[in-house]
């Protein structure tokens, strides 16, 4: 199988088929797992799954390619890209999303544009800027 790195095709962390971790992983650079981890992943960075990985873990990240399995929520800056070989069960939320043909995703998919964290922003700035204009009008 051919996977596609974006930025350095370098990896910086390896966790091989047969390894066992459970806690909370922070890291920075490009990390592969190919073993089973539990616990909370969070990188500004690359995190791959492996094909033989399974993850039960929320994911916080820069970006996300998921060939294994994958249990938990994920939450990427840049863009989650699911394979053929990639399961999702859980929510994702990035700006861009990749699903090849095969890939599945029990769960939901939150677009950043439509984050309400923003929505209610825009909704305060519509409310003082009316409360201005009013103001301005007497």
């Amino acid at each position: 199988m051919k996977f596609r790195f974006k930025g350095s095709d370098e990896v910086t962390g390896f966790l091989d088929k047969g390894t066992n971790v459970t806690g909370e992983l922070e890291f920075t650079g490009m990390l592969r797992i190919d073993g089973n981890f539990h616990g909370s992943i969070s990188t500004g960075d690359t995190l791959i799954i492996g094909e033989h990985a399974t993850v039960h873990a929320d994911i916080r990240a820069g970006q996300v390619e998921i060939h294994g399995h994958v249990f938990g929520s994920i939450d990427a800056k840049h863009r989650v890209e699911v394979s053929a070989t990639g399961r999702v069960r859980g929510d994702i939320q990035c700006p861009v999303l990749a699903m090849t043909p095969g890939a599945m995703l029990d769960g939901r998919v939150q677009m950043a544009g439509d984050r309400p964290d923003e929505t209610t922003v825009a909704a305060r700035v519509g409310t003082e800027a009316k409360a201005r204009l009013g103001a301005r009008r007497e």
